[in-house]
């Protein structure tokens, strides 16, 4: 008999993602318990269980698909680096109300720091897989936000279209107009002075490497998880890895170790930090725009 800590109605997509996992896997399992797990804001999580059978699920509503054959799909690009590990994606699909992402089940945990250098090397590594063209061959999500990757051979432009002018665009629709837009205009106006003498390179990224997404298996190796890959520029991964904190200094030593960053990157780290910014305030309110206003005018001081 089915034990749940979730409450099961007549819409529940649990037997329909059972049937699933056992026509793809090509598996007997029943369902034994499901058990809610906290921490996400867009996704409802879940720890899945049968006879020694361990998944991990999302649920959100059924047009919200697309994103997670989108994080399936980005699971699998880093899988396919042999890089670093990645929850396997097993199964995917919808029904009228929900759609759900079926993943492998790992025991994770966060170890004392050393183990962070394996991190740091592990993304060195995954950002030396490269492609001839930046974005990716599909959109993605980055939260719950359409990130728009299409292909281009030019950094600067993707960067002006697709991230930093795409949520400018979005701020305006929600409201937030006046200083912010006229700021981003002359910023985007400007952007070849923070690369002037750098070769930027299409190198596979996670895309949204905070502290929240990465931690490590059982036996010490990192994992990633929650990705919003496309190809870019590497500084954006590690830009990201200072903007909110929680990676500790062998992870930056490491990875400086293996793949040395070029010169100019910290003034570049406010620059992609600032499309992560723009989307909180899009996805959060407005308690991001002083920090979004601050960090462009900050940039505007080094074009002057």
């Amino acid at each position: 008999m089915m034990r749940s800590t979730h409450h099961l109605s007549s819409q529940s997509p649990w037997p329909e993602i059972a049937e699933q996992i056992e026509s793809t896997l090509n598996t007997h399992f029943v369902i034994e318990k499901i058990h809610a797990i906290g921490g996400g804001c867009i996704n409802e999580t879940y720890h899945l269980q049968g006879r020694e059978q361990h998944y991990f699920v999302k649920l959100n509503k059924a047009s919200m698909l697309p994103m997670f054959e989108a994080e399936a799909a980005g699971l699998k690009e880093i899988h396919n680096s042999h890089t670093l590990r990645v929850p396997e994606p097993k199964c995917w699909g919808s029904n009228e109300v929900n759609a759900w992402l079926v993943l492998e089940y790992l025991e994770l945990r966060h170890p004392p720091n050393p183990h962070a250098e394996a991190l740091g090397v592990g993304l060195a590594n995954m950002h030396r897989t490269f492609s001839d063209q930046f974005g990716w061959f599909r959109n993605n999500t980055i939260g719950s936000t359409l990130q728009k990757n299409d292909r281009s051979s030019e950094w600067i432009p993707f960067w002006r279209q697709h991230r930093l002018g795409y949520q400018l665009q979005l701020a305006q629709i929600n409201g937030y107009q006046g200083r912010l837009q006229t700021q981003g205009e002359r910023l985007m106006a400007d952007l070849d002075v923070f690369f002037t003498g750098t070769r930027i390179n299409a190198c596979l990224l996670h895309g949204d490497l905070w502290s929240g997404n990465y931690s490590f298996d059982a036996a010490g190796r990192p994992v990633l998880f929650d990705p919003a890959v496309y190809y870019g520029d590497r500084e954006t991964d590690l830009a990201m890895t200072e903007l909110f904190g929680g990676f500790p200094a062998q992870f930056y030593a490491s990875y400086q170790d293996a793949y040395p960053l070029e010169a100019g990157y910290r003034t570049r780290k406010t620059l992609y930090n600032l499309y992560h910014v723009l989307n909180h305030l899009n996805l959060f309110g407005s308690g991001y725009l002083r920090q979004a206003e601050q960090m462009m005018d900050k940039l505007l001081a080094e074009i002057k």
